[in-house]
């Protein structure tokens, strides 16, 4: 099994992409949201800090306020909730101040509380959904935006609707087979540079870095605009990977796979991705390849192993014989 090489770091994102994406509502418009940043995937609802206990609290976390909160508070009094929320966003030290504290169903905000907020320059944000979905699309957009990522020198397109990702060393004819592919009617994600996010244990995220999104360098000719020359439908801005073809120079002394019954796997962020090692001969038409490769994956993920029936074949011809 191969591994990727490249770096990965840790990323954030804006709070006023969350406000955009999510159409919140900003409660504190004196509290400038542009320098704000989210580096945590977790939220939290902070019921047990409200009660006054803050070990293992983390306060890097969105604070998410909703009808259980909200009640608890009106039950407990202005001032002591005053004095819990102050807490939350004073932070120290040890325990930064939360990017945001959001309020789920519309709730009303106090004036006192607006107030806090503005002092300790910590946004209230507001939405109408209710608490537990909204949370989980808050999760779940968190989850991606702020995915383990690197960068692969490759072509990725999306055959069949399967992610396919062309490597190989440059001016092999990653590009010229991508085109070709795009001829036959798929589309292009990204050329040269595939940038991979890990969305979850058992998925990568491929899309193409934003200055050369839809863009193809065809060696001898320059650069070409793949939306413009074929039309919306031969782009996409991002494609799960499913697959990973390498190109590679025909090696007479090497011996390739003919039969596919082990399927070899490279990994990129922890996370494995079938691999097949395709080499370039004259006559062999690649853009072809991919497709019955691409074609081929999906029998397998519904169950049928081309490779698999042969030999269930061969063995139950031999056994035939020697019966």
């Amino acid at each position: 099994m191969q591994k990727d090489v490249m770096q990965k770091g840790e990323y954030s994102v804006p709070l006023k992409n969350l406000v955009e994406h999510l159409h919140l509502e900003n409660c504190t418009p004196d509290v400038s949201i542009d320098e704000i940043k989210i580096t945590q995937t977790d939220v939290n609802r902070p019921a047990l800090q409200l009660a006054g206990y803050f070990d293992y609290f983390d306060s890097n976390r969105i604070q998410m306020i909703g009808h259980v909160e909200h009640t608890y508070m009106q039950q407990k009094g202005m001032e002591h909730s005053l004095k819990m929320l102050e807490r939350i966003m004073a932070g120290g030290d040890e325990s930064p101040k939360p990017p945001c504290i959001i309020y789920c169903r519309e709730i009303w905000i106090p004036e006192e509380v607006v107030e806090l907020a503005t002092k300790y320059k910590v946004p209230l944000l507001r939405t109408g959904k209710a608490t537990s979905s909204f949370m989980a699309e808050l999760i779940r957009w968190l989850n991606v935006e702020l995915a383990p990522r690197c960068s692969v020198h490759g072509v990725l397109v999306d055959v069949f609707g399967v992610g396919v990702l062309i490597m190989g060393e440059s001016g092999i004819g990653k590009s010229e087979v991508a085109l070709e592919l795009i001829h036959r009617g798929h589309r292009l994600v990204s050329d040269d540079v595939v940038e991979i996010k890990r969305v979850s244990d058992i998925s990568l995220i491929g899309s193409a870095p934003n200055i050369t999104r839809h863009f193809i360098e065809l060696r001898g000719i320059g650069i070409i605009d793949a939306k413009a020359l074929f039309g919306a439908e031969s782009v996409k801005n991002e494609q799960e990977i499913d697959l990973v073809i390498k190109l590679e120079e025909f090696n007479k002394e090497q011996e390739y796979d003919r039969l596919g019954l082990e399927e070899q796997f490279i990994e990129f962020l922890g996370n494995e991705v079938v691999c097949h090692s395709i080499p370039i001969r004259p006559g062999r038409n690649i853009a072809i390849i991919c497709e019955s490769a691409a074609i081929n994956h999906r029998q397998k993920k519904m169950g049928y192993n081309a490779a698999l029936e042969l030999y269930n074949r061969v063995t139950s011809n031999l056994a035939e014989k020697r019966g």
